[in-house]
């Protein structure tokens, strides 16, 4: 008999839609900010282009972005023993050492070694679901030499040129993501120069986004689920231009809200983060929104819905769908505000 699941679960089953496969992006659009913006005011929503994001932001708002590079953290080679091998970087943990998700036929042993081309990368052990490698060379020399441009499982193709500049945002600055944090992606330099113009700030915050944004919640009720930690840092200059901000500070994207929200929760501007926000979650720092549409009964969909509202997501959603939206990485852009 299956227990029932207590009175104040919050079941993952409720963050799950239905999602036709033929919505899925898996190309980039011509122009950035070409995509689609659905506006989520409440239960309203409103279809609108991504370059109407200089009509909702007012003078004194403050943009907050992500300006993490994505490295090319995908590597495929071969065990000593002759085996393929995968390779993911989850975190570079020291200038030649790396945290790493890796897939071979059978289980990697400590001690032996993994081969790129002639160039072997040891195994130097375990660190809970993850090996800890160590490389001959720095670790973002050897990934630019070896590896590639870690595009999500979803898009089911491997990264074509065009990828490597189209999964970069064009303020992409601090080496260490191994997912872009996909919000930006809508914003070119002519959006960007027109909210300046029109006297909305801009500040660069520090995520570095891990393999872990993938991980699916596999747990009925959705508290159960373990976030990876992440590295975060918010710069001086962005701390005070929070702290000045006079209109509404604007995260672009979900990392960005992780960011804000963990330094506003423990008070340091730079460390590790595995805050994980479910609704209930009490934001102190972000007041607007601009995300992408995620995978359902993920992580990123409970955030966006302890937001803007559980209802007010799913409704949106809901219409997005209907209304054909693009959805994932390279998909379309939502904007909402905070409920309540």
């Amino acid at each position: 008999m299956t227990s029932s699941p207590p009175a104040d679960a919050i079941r993952t089953a409720d963050f799950s839609f239905d999602l036709p496969p033929a919505l899925i992006a898996r190309r980039p659009l011509a122009q950035r900010s070409a995509s689609r913006l659905l506006v989520v005011r409440g239960g309203t929503v409103a279809h609108r282009r991504f370059d109407a994001i200089v009509d909702l932001l007012e003078a004194g708002d403050l943009l907050v972005v992500n300006d993490t590079r994505v490295l090319k953290a995908r590597l495929r080679g071969r065990k000593d023993s002759g085996g393929a091998v995968e390779v993911l970087v989850e975190r570079i943990v020291g200038e030649r050492e790396a945290l790493c998700q890796v897939r071979a036929s059978k289980a990697v042993q400590p001690g032996r070694c993994l081969l790129f081309g002639s160039e072997p990368v040891a195994v130097a052990g375990r660190c809970g679901e993850f090996y800890r490698l160590q490389f001959a060379m720095p670790v973002a020399a050897f990934l630019d030499r070896f590896g590639e441009l870690p595009l999500p499982p979803y898009i089911g193709r491997t990264p074509h040129a065009a990828d490597e500049a189209r999964y970069q945002t064009v303020y992409a600055e601090s080496p260490g993501a191994v997912a872009a944090p996909t919000a930006g992606l809508h914003f070119d330099d002519a959006i960007l120069a027109r909210l300046d113009a029109k006297g909305v700030g801009l500040a660069k915050v520090t995520l570095h986004v891990g393999a872990g944004t993938f991980k699916p919640v596999r747990a009925a009720d959705a508290r159960d689920h373990v976030m990876h930690a992440e590295r975060y840092e918010v710069p001086p200059d962005a701390r005070a231009a929070i702290a000045g901000c006079h209109g509404r500070v604007v995260a672009v994207g979900t990392t960005v809200v992780r960011t804000l929200e963990a330094a506003a929760q423990s008070g340091e501007d730079r460390g590790d983060t595995s805050l994980y926000i479910l609704p209930g979650f009490r934001f102190r720092a972000v007041d607007a929104l601009v995300t992408n549409f995620h995978l359902p009964a993920s992580t990123l969909v409970m955030l966006v819905s302890a937001f803007a509202g559980v209802e007010a997501v799913r409704n949106a959603y809901r219409a997005a769908v209907a209304e054909g939206y693009r959805f994932y990485s390279y998909g379309d852009a939502m904007f909402c505000e905070r409920a309540g």
